[in-house]
């Protein structure tokens, strides 16, 4: 098998999807897990104003409003979470996809006060963080609140992680990529938007340029730029299509350098090496 088969194997990828039952099934997904799970009735997520988020969090509010209405229980509760940095420089994106999903709880944590003094204490122990450290610890903070959160209330937190993200490590680790369950696990970039189309998601959300704005120095930095090629490239990628021997380069390498970010911690019975 080739290393393109293989991945795209265990990121669970289809070159053709059928929008609605792929709908269904994250909905489907998260409703089975609650149930299973008797004593979780609540799911947290950060919304960013981004594709991922936006659709995520959609299906967060449709398979807890299903619950309800399944189970007559209206302690199943969605809450969306916003986690600015200060001032965020999107924050009406973030707005319209706080309207266009319709939490139903929805909270808002400035992190920037606890990322500050989180820096203070290690410039006091010597220790300078660089402005690409510093954007890793806003989205571990990030996600520190978001189990805060959830562990108050009983639930669980929701990933955004998908398959263009994933094969790339595109995420910070123990940052946006430390949740308990990933309904968009399996999804490429351009699957994504198809659902949010399919979903009435306003159109300048969905056609948003991704990126994570973590640095300082590089504010609202696209992915693309940072990641040296195209999410339709890696979509093509993913599908199975036939690229350029230099695209394929690039993007194994990523998937080989990054395969930490894709494992439990190492123990004494990984083939680390392999």
């Amino acid at each position: 098998m080739s290393l393109q088969n293989e991945i795209i194997e265990n990121l669970g990828v289809k070159a053709k999807i059928n929008i609605k039952q792929e709908i269904r099934r994250s909905i489907d997904f998260m409703k089975k897990y609650l149930i299973f799970h008797k004593e979780i009735k609540v799911l947290v997520l950060g919304i960013s104003g981004g594709q991922d988020s936006t659709l995520a969090g959609k299906l967060c509010q449709l398979a807890i409003s299903e619950l309800r209405k399944d189970t007559n229980n209206n302690d199943y509760v969605f809450i969306a979470v916003r986690l600015p940095y200060g001032i965020q420089s999107d924050e009406q994106d973030c707005q319209d996809a706080l309207d266009f999903i319709q939490p139903d709880r929805y909270i808002i944590v400035n992190i920037k006060n606890a990322v500050l003094a989180s820096e203070q204490s290690l410039k006091d122990a010597g220790i300078i963080l660089s402005d690409f450290v510093r954007g890793n610890e806003k989205a571990r903070e990030r996600m520190k609140v978001q189990y805060s959160i959830a562990a108050i209330n009983q639930g669980i937190v929701v990933g955004t992680d998908h398959a263009a993200e994933a094969i790339t490590g595109f995420f910070t680790k123990y940052g946006d990529g430390a949740t308990d369950i990933n309904p968009l696990f399996r999804l490429n970039k351009r699957q994504i938007k198809k659902l949010l189309i399919n979903m009435g998601c306003p159109k300048h959300l969905y056609f948003k340029k991704p990126t994570a704005d973590l640095e300082d120095d590089r504010p609202s930095q696209e992915d693309e730029s940072v990641l040296g090629i195209s999410y339709d490239i890696i979509d093509d990628y993913l599908e199975g299509k036939y690229l350029q021997r230099k695209y394929t380069n690039i993007i194994e390498s990523l998937y080989l350098k990054t395969k930490h970010k894709r494992h439990l911690p190492i123990n004494v019975f990984d083939d680390f090496w392999k």
